[in-house]
C-alpha cells in the first residue's frame, strides 16, 4: 500500500476507534502515540501555523516538514501520548495574524504539489474530523471553510465553534463584508469525543453534520466570486496576556475529499 494511503487509512481507522468509545463500543485506538503526528495522518495536503513568531506574522509548517513517524511537533502541535491524538495548543496569547485578534495552532488546507488550496464552490468539497475539546477558555473554532482568491475579503464562509458550555455553533458569514449569524448545531461535554463534516455541494448549499445530525445553509451569492479552502485545529476566540490559558483540540480522524 502507498505511503499516503496506508497514513490516510490509519487517520480514518483512529476516528473511527473514537466514535465507537463515545458510542459505547470498544475498540483499540488505531493511532500510534510514539510518533508524530503526520505518522498517524495524511498531512500532504495542510501546512500548519502556530502561535509564535514576528507580530503579525505567524510562524508556519510546510506540508514536507509535517509528513512521516518523524516529522514535525512541538509543545504546540504534537501527538497524545496517551491515545494518538493530533493535538493542537493555542493559548490566549500567542503571535497572530494581522486580520485576527486571536492565536492558533491551526492546518491550512494545501495541494499535494505544495501549492495553496483555492478551489472553486462549484461541485462537491467535503472536510470531516472526530475530535475532542480538552479545554477551552470560552470559545475555540475546530473547522472552517475560509475565502481564497477571488476578492479582498479575508472573511470565513463558515466556522464551527465549541463553546465552554459544550454547545456547538456554527457561524455563517452573512457577506464577503462580514455579518455572521450564529447556529447551534449540537451539544457536547468538554473531553467527550464527537465528529463532524463540512460540506458544500453544487456550489449552492453548505450541508453540516455534526454527530450525525445533518443542517443546510444557502449560499449566499456574494460568495460566488470567491474560491475556497478548508482549515482545521484550534482557533482560539478569546485573549488576555496568559500563556496558560487557552484551547486544546485532539483530533482522531481528519479528511478531505474533493470531486
Amino acid at each position: 500500500m502507498k505511503l499516503r494511503s496506508r497514513l490516510l487509512a490509519v487517520a480514518t481507522a483512529a476516528g473511527i476507534a473514537a466514535a465507537l468509545s463515545v458510542m459505547g463500543g470498544t475498540s483499540a485506538s488505531a493511532a500510534n502515540p510514539a510518533v508524530a503526528p503526520g505518522g498517524n495522518f495524511n498531512l500532504s495536503v495542510w501546512q500548519l501555523q502556530e502561535p509564535v513568531g514576528s507580530p503579525g506574522s505567524p510562524t508556519t509548517i510546510s506540508s514536507s516538514r509535517l509528513q512521516g513517524a518523524n516529522g514535525y511537533q512541538d509543545s504546540y502541535f504534537y501527538t497524545d501520548t496517551r491515545d494518538g491524538a493530533m493535538t493542537f495548543w493555542a493559548p490566549e496569547k500567542g503571535v497572530t495574524t494581522p486580520n485576527s485578534n486571536y492565536a492558533r495552532s491551526e492546518l491550512r488546507e494545501m495541494n499535494s504539489n505544495g501549492s495553496a488550496a483555492d478551489w472553486s464552490l462549484s461541485g462537491s468539497h467535503k472536510l470531516s474530523a472526530t475530535l475532542r475539546v480538552v479545554s477551552v477558555t470560552s470559545n475555540v473554532c475546530v473547522g472552517q471553510i475560509h475565502l481564497g482568491s477571488g476578492g479582498t475579503s479575508t472573511k470565513p464562509l463558515v466556522e464551527l465553534y465549541y463553546r465552554s458550555s459544550g454547545d456547538i455553533v456554527a457561524g455563517i458569514e452573512n457577506s464577503p463584508d462580514g455579518g455572521q449569524t450564529p447556529h447551534t448545531v449540537g451539544h457536547v461535554s468538554v473531553g467527550k469525543t464527537w465528529t463532524y463534516t463540512i460540506a458544500v455541494s453544487g456550489g449552492n448549499q453548505i450541508d453540516l453534520t455534526v454527530n450525525g445530525s445533518t443542517t443546510h445553509y444557502p449560499i449566499p451569492s456574494s460568495f460566488k466570486p470567491y474560491k475556497q479552502y478548508f482549515k482545521a485545529g484550534s482557533y482560539n476566540q478569546s485573549s488576555s496576556d496568559s500563556t496558560t490559558k487557552g484551547a486544546r483540540v485532539g483530533f482522531y480522524g481528519l479528511t478531505v475529499s474533493h470531486s
